[in-house]
């Protein structure tokens, strides 16, 4: 086999021709540059900032439906169980969320997120109510460490509401839906799965039929409870609608009030458990006080027990924001004066004029008078 030749350099004139011809494009284009006009052609090219254009919207109930995207040519991939920030312009302003994929691997390359509407939502309710095939939408690279481990074992899932999105990315890459039913193959022989899937109601259940499909196949058991015939879950009876509960290692993905239910019960009886949360837990309530904002010259009293990045936005002020979970730190601000408290644990951050500490506004209150630059 003769030796790969070498590609020959452009000659140094050439070279500086082409440096000139860029230059006269930029300057021609001005204010924007060639790689605007790109992003306008290809916008998922190599090399561009990450995006996707969906695809698909399918509707799952009322206020939820799946996303369907054609991610750009830099997306490098995730794990079932992981997560995926999405930004979405809304009003001239660029808002983050993130959001559990649906899925493993798919053939086609696409990923897909299942969203559900929230009462003034302002991402959700776009993306459930007014994304269409062809719009285009900002992309991170997947995160979250809420996956499986590859040797297999024993498991409970827990999900509620839309806790069901991590788990069903799972559940999907272990045992694929064909036309011809659900595959149980020989790599998922090692799995065990209990899946206690809670709704307010059945047709409020997303991807109940996917979980009877699957249960039906007898790749995993479904303990189904909806709150309008069964009654809230307690998390005490877990025992009962799952005897061998000591056996397996619990993953859970739900409301606040759920996790913490958990958590409570697994740190009493010694068992093992890891959770995905979508919205921070508040503990703690502190006393509030008028948070500032240097740059705009705004000022927002605030209480205690909200975050400081709802108080802002609900006051008209744009604020950078993320996963709003305190997980992304798409959020963070430099606090230049003041006090905030942890809503998690209570832990109170001071600041002095110089300090410019680092705070996430979306799980710390205000506690007292404070300045961001902002």
């Amino acid at each position: 086999m003769s030796a790969p030749t070498a590609t020959p350099s452009l000659p140094r004139s050439e070279r500086a021709w082409s440096r000139r011809a860029v230059r006269l494009a930029e300057a021609a284009t001005t204010p924007l540059l060639p790689a605007d006009y790109l992003d306008l052609f290809a916008p998922l090219r190599p090399g561009a900032a990450l995006r996707g254009r969906i695809v698909e919207v399918v509707p799952e109930t009322a206020d939820a439906a799946t996303l369907v995207i054609k991610p750009g040519s830099d997306w490098a991939g995730h794990l079932p169980g992981q997560y995926v920030r999405v930004g979405v312009d809304v009003d001239g302003v660029r808002q983050w969320r993130a959001y559990s994929l649906t899925h493993g691997a798919r053939r086609d390359g696409h990923l897909s997120i299942t969203v559900k509407a929230v009462p003034d939502g302002v991402v959700s309710t776009y993306l459930v109510r007014e994304a269409k095939p062809g719009t285009l939408v900002h992309l991170e690279q997947a995160a979250g460490d809420f996956v499986l481990p590859g040797e297999g074992g024993k498991f409970l899932m827990v999900t509620a509401g839309s806790g069901i999105t991590p788990v069903i990315g799972m559940l999907r890459n272990l045992f694929p839906s064909t036309a011809q039913g659900v595959l149980r193959p020989a790599r998922s022989s090692a799995y065990d799965i209990v899946v206690l899937h809670v709704a307010p109601s059945e047709p409020d259940s997303i991807f109940l039929r996917d979980l009877q499909a699957l249960d039906a196949a007898g790749a995993i058991r479904l303990v189904a409870r909806y709150d309008d015939t069964h009654g809230v879950l307690d998390v005490d009876s877990l025992t009962d609608l799952v005897p061998d509960l000591a056996e397996r290692v619990t993953f859970a993905c739900g409301p606040a009030g759920l996790l913490d239910a958990l958590e409570a019960h697994h740190d009493e009886a010694g068992l093992a458990l890891q959770t995905e949360k979508f919205r921070v837990s508040r503990v703690a309530v502190g006393e509030g006080g008028s948070v500032s904002f240097a740059q705009s010259g705004t000022t927002v009293d605030a209480d205690g027990g909200t975050p400081i990045l709802d108080a802002a936005e609900e006051a008209g002020v744009l604020m950078p924001s993320g996963c709003r979970m305190g997980v992304c730190f798409g959020c963070v601000l430099p606090l230049t004066e003041g006090a905030v408290r942890d809503l998690r644990n209570g832990e109170v951050t001071v600041a002095t004029p110089g300090d410019n500490v680092i705070v996430q506004t979306c799980i710390n209150a205000a506690a007292g008078p404070c300045e961001f630059d902002h």
